[in-house]
Parts: structure tokens; sequence; C-alpha cells
């Protein structure tokens, strides 16, 4: 079992920026981790991803060019830095980790953490 702890979700103003962070207990070169997100009321949705291997990155279209996730392996964290924030970017932010290579699908991943609260106001 993978423990994922995030943090870092406040209460942000509008083209504000935030950094998220997640901490897994353990990972090991094969598997991926990302960044899913779910607002209220709304499906839980891709964001990014990273390979832990080769540090491979994947976004939505949603937040390429304002998103940015990084890894430190030697920390077993990943990172989510978060620019030109706006509110439709509010949502709880989940980490999660899949066993095999980086998936947009949710039912790929097999570990989750308990998620973060990001909120844009406008």
């Amino acid at each position: 079992q993978v423990q994922l702890v995030e943090s870092g979700g406040e209460l942000v103003q509008a083209g504000g920026s935030l950094r998220l962070s997640c901490a897994a207990s353990w990972i090991l070169r094969s598997y991926g981790m990302a960044w899913f997100r779910q607002a209220s009321g709304k499906d839980r949705e891709f964001v990014a991803g990273i390979e832990w291997s080769s540090g491979n990155i994947f976004y939505s279209d949603s937040v390429k060019g304002r998103f940015s996730i990084s890894r430190d392996t030697a920390k077993n964290t990943i990172y989510l830095q978060m620019n030109s924030l706006n509110p439709e970017d509010t949502a709880r932010y989940y980490c999660a980790v899949t066993r095999t290579t980086v998936s947009r699908r949710r039912d790929d991943y097999n570990y989750w953490g308990q998620g973060t609260q990001v909120t844009v106001s406008s």
C-alpha cells in the first residue's frame, strides 16, 4: 500500500499562484504519479501526470501552459505549480499513483490521497 499525503491547497484570488505537494510513502521506478481534481458536482478529472523513471510529463488541455508538474525522486514527492489560477480551477486536488504508465483514466490508478482543497475567488 502506498500512502499519499497532499498539501498546499488554500484560498487564492484569481490570477494568483499555488504550489501543491504530494509525498508518497514509497514508490517504484515503474510507477506513474498524477494529479486529478474534482469540482463540486463534477467527475474527477486528470490534470497532470509524470512517469517516475523517465520524467515524461502529461497535461490536460485545460491546464497546459499554466500548470507545471515536477518530481523530487529523493523525497518521493511530486509538485503541481499552478499559475494564472481562475475560478474554474476551484476543486479538490488529489494525488494518485498507478502501478503502470501514466493514464488519464482515474480507474487506472491504484492509490489515492485524501486531497487538498483549492478555492479561487473572482
